[in-house]
């Protein structure tokens, strides 16, 4: 049984974070990935350390298993003779280089096309390539400049960077869509094309509800902590030894909170057998809640703080309501695997466990990963099998 990419291979001339870990995906799917890399340096990853493995950086090591390496200098000639073979070859090709760079070296999709007219050309940039091609893309920049931070933060808090590089996690996942959208295409057309993604485009079309806030008031979101801006309580709330992660999204389950809480009252809507109801703060709807969120949350905490965290997450869950522990990244990976999610993957050769791709298949065969490549490992053998008749 084949895996889904089989016998698609990938010219790999991607470093740090969104193209290699598209590439990673790619190869994750069973594509055979050929990673270029700069002599004596290699992928800028390899040095972002600590945390060190035995063999490079833990950074490197995360997206950038099942490739094989070949270290081309593209300034050599007889090297960039190489990497234009491969390139003939190759069904797809993901770069993150400067604009214009790899058209300077002959490299460019122009060119590449009329050798290889079945290619799939993936740029990667910060800003795209136009007026934004000048502009170094990296996360953090890219967070601060797309708006995340300003939505990232306590209120009354500086602006702050999401914890993971999200922004080229997205980058390289909206990559892998563009590339199998166009390798679906040319099943059709039987051309390929060149196909373009920036960490800005995707950070914007990643803020969902946020940006759409602002395009229906024109008034900017602000940071709100732990808080939802449009749904109540779904937030963080304080128990006797710690924090819960409490989401309600419907009325429904704020009943079944109230009920679980012995405050059934906080749920329930005016008598309307009282002469003179007093409706005063009403927490019956999700607008009422959002418009009284710190009655809300005043009221919920009275009653959380009688117990612990675990003992409130085994009483919501119980009723279908979605609550949870904040775990750290240890906890979050023994939780899944408590879960039969398997969450992990050894990749073999003395490399630490791997995060395992996410997809799972109920018929493709996903091929066994192998170790991150030591830097130029498969050199010797990838020029040999270029110098071959394809």
């Amino acid at each position: 049984m084949t895996a889904p990419l089989d016998g698609v291979l990938v010219a790999d001339f991607s470093r740090v974070l969104a193209g290699p870990l598209a590439t990673m995906t790619l190869a994750d799917l069973g594509a055979e990935v050929v990673k270029v890399e700069r002599p004596g340096t290699g992928d800028d990853t390899r040095q972002w350390g600590p945390p060190w493995t035995e063999h490079a950086s833990s950074y490197f090591e995360c997206v950038n298993r099942s490739k094989r390496s070949i270290a081309l200098d593209l300034r050599d000639p007889e090297d960039l003779a190489v990497a234009r073979e491969l390139a003939t070859r190759a069904d797809v090709l993901v770069e993150n280089f400067l604009t214009g760079t790899l058209d300077r070296l002959g490299l460019g999709y122009a060119e590449l096309r009329e050798l290889n007219p079945r290619l799939v050309y993936c740029s990667v940039t910060g800003f795209g390539s136009g007026a934004g091609a000048a502009l170094p893309g990296y996360d953090f920049v890219v967070q601060a400049l797309g708006g995340l931070m300003s939505i990232t933060g306590a209120p009354d808090g500086d602006p702050t960077k999401v914890g993971v590089a999200l922004v080229d996690v997205l980058t390289g996942k909206d990559a892998v869509i563009g590339i199998l959208a166009a390798l679906r295409e040319r099943e059709l057309s039987g051309e390929g094309q060149r196909i373009e993604v920036n960490l800005l485009s995707s950070l914007l079309g990643s803020l969902v509800n946020q940006a759409s806030a602002y395009l229906s008031t024109g008034r900017s979101p602000g940071r709100m902590g732990n808080q939802h801006p449009s749904i109540a309580p779904y937030e963080t709330l304080h128990c006797r030894d710690g924090l819960l992660a409490l989401a309600c999204g419907n009325d429904g389950q704020f009943a079944r909170i109230a009920e679980v809480l012995g405050r059934p009252e906080l749920a329930a809507g005016p008598d309307p057998g009282a002469a003179d109801p007093d409706p005063g703060v009403r927490l019956v709807t999700n607008p009422d809640r959002v418009t009284h969120r710190r009655e809300l949350v005043a009221a919920l905490e009275e009653v959380l703080v009688t117990e612990d965290a675990a003992t409130w997450v085994e009483r919501l869950n119980a009723v279908g309501v979605a609550a949870g522990a904040v775990n750290d990244i240890g906890a979050a990976l023994d939780f899944a695997q408590e879960l039969g999610l398997a969450p992990t993957v050894a990749v073999g050769g003395g490399h630490p466990d791997q995060v395992r791709h996410p997809v799972t298949w109920s018929r493709s065969r996903l091929p066994a990963p192998t170790p991150p490549p030591d830097l130029g490992e498969h050199s010797t053998e990838i020029r040999a099998h270029l110098k071959e008749k394809p």
